[in-house]
């Protein structure tokens, strides 16, 4: 059973190989670690050197001062004289017997203002007042104010309307007015009505003007050769004027001209 002994040496070696192959292997994450840090701290400067950078300043705000209350200055109340030694009136109004003074216009409702004493000085205000201890204006009648003669204001009266005109008449109708002429020159016979053997009564309307003379002729009925001679003597026509209310006015009528056969 123990003829097979096994001798152990010594493990000195062993482990000092090891303990050699540790502290390479140490050395070379120490080394590679290091490198690496090396490298990154080189790569992020050159990358801060591309890189855009903005510098933003932070400013703190100016404080505002703060603003007190301060109460309202209350206007001083003006100590007012109760001894008034003048008189006041909104506007100066002279009695009867002065005539420096003229009202500003003329009106037939009494004023409420009263009139400016003699021998008082008088000032103008908002109110009228007479003057508790009233200083005189010195020698004279004056009232103690001396202005220029205001211009009376006196409204003049509208002018009269403008004059409207008549407006014209209206035609009358006087009917047949063959009777009423002062002058009623005969138609001419037309060759051709002649050579037709046009004959017949042609009526012809017309209007005559407030003078008398024919302003317009139309044939209405008659014989077509026998119209334009008709017209044409209506055109001559004189008529006397007619009136209505003493008013010269247009008439309109008719006259008839007969045309036998030649």
């Amino acid at each position: 059973m123990f003829d097979n002994l096994i001798e152990s040496g010594s493990h000195k070696q062993d482990i000092g190989r090891k303990g050699s192959f540790l502290l390479v292997t140490v050395a070379i994450y120490f080394v590679l670690g290091t490198a690496f840090v090396v490298a990154s701290i080189v790569y992020m400067d050159n990358s801060l050197g591309e890189a855009e950078l903005e510098l933003t300043t932070l400013v703190a705000p100016v404080p505002v001062p703060v603003q007190e209350n301060q109460p309202e200055k209350q206007p001083e109340a003006k100590p007012q004289d109760t001894k008034q030694n003048v008189d006041v009136r909104k506007e100066l109004i002279a009695d009867v017997s002065r005539t420096e003074l003229v009202p500003k216009e003329v009106s037939a409702k009494a004023s409420n203002i009263p009139p400016v004493r003699r021998g008082v000085t008088t000032v103008l205000g908002s109110d009228s007042s007479n003057a508790a201890v009233p200083i005189a204006a010195g020698p004279g009648s004056g009232t103690g104010l001396v202005g220029t003669p205001t211009k009376v204001n006196i409204a003049e009266e509208p002018p009269p309307p403008p004059p409207q005109a008549t407006p014209p008449r209206a035609p009358i109708s006087g009917g047949v007015l063959n009777g009423k002429a002062l002058s009623l020159p005969k138609p001419a016979y037309p060759a051709i009505a002649k050579a037709a053997h046009a004959s017949g009564t042609v009526v012809v309307q017309v209007t005559i003007s407030e003078s008398g003379s024919v302003l317009s002729a139309s044939a209405v009925s008659g014989h077509p050769l026998l119209r334009a001679a008709a017209v044409a003597a209506a055109r001559s026509a004189r008529f006397s004027p007619t009136k209505l209310s003493g008013q010269p006015v247009k008439v309109t009528g008719i006259i008839q001209y007969n045309f036998v056969a030649q």
